[in-house]
C-alpha cells in the first residue's frame, strides 16, 4: 500500500512539472507581429508652365556627294600616264586632265579630213575672185585664218542664195561638218576635271586598253554634300525650302547646320513617307557618313514636354496633390524617342518628373525639396 502511494505522489509531480514547464514554453513563443510601418516615398516633382514647344522631327541618313561624275569612256584606246596618276583619293582641279587615251591614230583620221576641207577652200578661191569678186574677200580672210592645228572656225556668213548654192556644190559645207564632227569626238579621248573634287573610285590603271562604254571610276566634289532623309507625311507640309536643319555624327561630338533644299512632292506608298533634301558643308564631311537631323516642322502652343517614361498606357500621367497621387488625362501630341509633347496639362500643376516604382493613385507622398547650402 505504501508503494502505490509513494509512485502515485511521484506521478502527481512528474505531471505538474511536465505541464509547468510546458507552460513556460508556451509562454516564451512570441506570436505577434510587429505594426507595419507606413512608407511615405519621396518624389521628384515640376510646376507646370505651359509654353509653345517646337516639333523637331528626328531623321537621319549618309551624305552623298551633291556635285558627282561617273566616268565612262565613249572611244577606245590605250590609257597614257597624265601628271597625276588616276588613284583613288587623288585631287584634281577645275579643268585638270583626269584621262587621257591615246589619240595618235584618230588625230590622223581629224587633220586628213581638215587638210581636204582647206583643199576644197582653195580651189573655190579663183571663180570667187571672177564671178563673186563682192563676197571673195570674207572668203579669202577666212582661208587665211584657217590653221591645221587649232580648231577649225566657223564658216562665213551666206547672205545671198547664189553664194549658198556655190559653197554647198562644191561640198564645203558636207565637209566642214564632217571635219566638225571628227574634232568633237577627238576630244573625247581627253576627260577633264568639270570641278574640284577628289577621285572616289578608279576602276583603270594606265596603260590599260579602255573600251567604248567602259566605266572609268567616279569623281565628287568635296566641299558640297546631300542628306537624303525621309520624314512622315504628317509634317510634310510645314517643312520648306530653306529652313534651317541641325545635323549631327553618330558620336553626337560634332554640329553641322544644313538646309532644305528640296522637298518630294510625293508620298511613298510602302512608308507613308516622303524624301527631304538637305544641303550641307563641311571641311571633315565625307562622302556616305552618317548624320542624325532634328527638323523643325511645326511650333505646339500651349503644350509641354516631358520624358516618355511618364506618360501611362491610358495617357494619363501622375500628379501631385495635398501629398497624395493622383491621376490625370492628358493628350499627347508628338513623341520623340525619348520625350513626348502634351497638351490639357493646366499651368501650377505639380506633376511627378521622375518615375516612381508601384506608383498608384491615393498613394502618400513627400515632394523633394532640394537642402539649399
Amino acid at each position: 500500500m505504501r508503494k502505490l502511494i509513494i509512485s502515485a505522489v511521484v506521478g502527481g509531480i512528474i505531471i505538474f512539472a511536465s505541464l509547468y514547464f510546458a507552460g513556460l514554453i508556451a509562454d516564451s513563443k512570441d506570436n505577434r507581429r510587429p505594426p507595419s510601418q507606413k512608407i511615405v516615398k519621396t518624389v521628384f516633382v515640376d510646376t507646370v508652365k505651359n509654353t509653345t514647344v517646337p516639333i523637331r522631327v528626328p531623321a537621319n541618313g549618309n551624305l552623298q556627294a551633291k556635285k558627282r561624275l561617273e566616268l565612262f569612256s565613249e572611244v577606245q584606246g590605250v590609257f597614257r600616264p597624265g601628271s597625276k596618276l588616276f588613284r583613288t583619293g587623288q585631287a584634281y582641279s577645275a579643268g585638270q586632265t583626269l584621262i587621257r587615251i591615246d589619240a595618235s591614230e584618230y588625230y590622223a583620221t581629224v587633220q586628213s579630213a581638215k587638210s581636204n576641207l582647206y583643199n576644197l577652200l582653195t580651189s573655190i578661191m579663183p571663180d570667187l575672185r571672177l564671178d563673186y569678186p563682192e563676197i571673195y574677200p570674207k572668203w579669202q580672210q577666212y582661208l587665211n585664218s584657217f590653221d591645221l592645228e587649232k580648231t577649225t572656225p566657223e564658216l562665213p556668213s551666206m547672205d545671198s542664195e547664189k553664194e549658198k548654192f556655190f559653197i554647198t556644190g562644191r561640198e564645203i559645207i558636207t565637209t566642214y561638218y564632217n571635219v566638225k564632227n571628227l574634232e568633237q569626238r577627238l576630244t573625247k579621248y581627253t576627260i577633264t576635271a568639270p570641278f574640284s573634287g577628289v577621285l572616289t573610285e578608279a576602276l583603270v590603271t594606265e596603260g590599260t586598253l579602255i573600251r567604248s562604254g567602259q566605266k572609268l571610276g567616279e569623281f565628287i566634289d568635296t566641299g558640297l554634300y546631300e542628306l537624303e532623309v525621309s520624314v512622315s507625311k504628317t509634317y510634310g507640309d510645314f517643312l520648306r525650302v530653306g529652313k534651317k536643319v541641325e545635323l549631327t555624327n553618330l558620336e553626337k561630338t560634332k554640329t553641322y547646320v544644313g538646309e532644305v533644299t528640296r522637298v518630294n512632292s510625293r508620298v511613298d506608298q510602302n512608308s507613308q513617307t516622303i524624301m527631304v533634301y538637305i544641303e550641307v558643308s563641311g571641311d571633315d564631311l565625307k562622302e556616305g557618313q552618317y548624320l542624325e537631323a532634328n527638323l523643325e516642322a511645326k511650333e505646339e502652343t500651349d503644350a509641354i514636354e516631358i520624358n516618355r517614361s511618364l506618360l501611362l498606357e491610358n495617357n494619363q500621367i501622375f500628379v501631385v496633390r495635398d501629398s497624395i497621387l493622383d491621376l490625370m488625362d492628358v493628350q499627347p501630341v508628338f513623341f520623340t524617342d525619348k520625350t513626348v509633347v502634351l497638351k490639357n496639362v493646366p499651368d501650377g500643376e505639380v506633376i511627378v518628373a521622375k518615375p516612381i516604382t508601384g506608383a498608384y493613385a491615393g498613394m502618400l507622398v513627400r515632394i523633394f525639396e532640394e537642402r539649399k547650402s
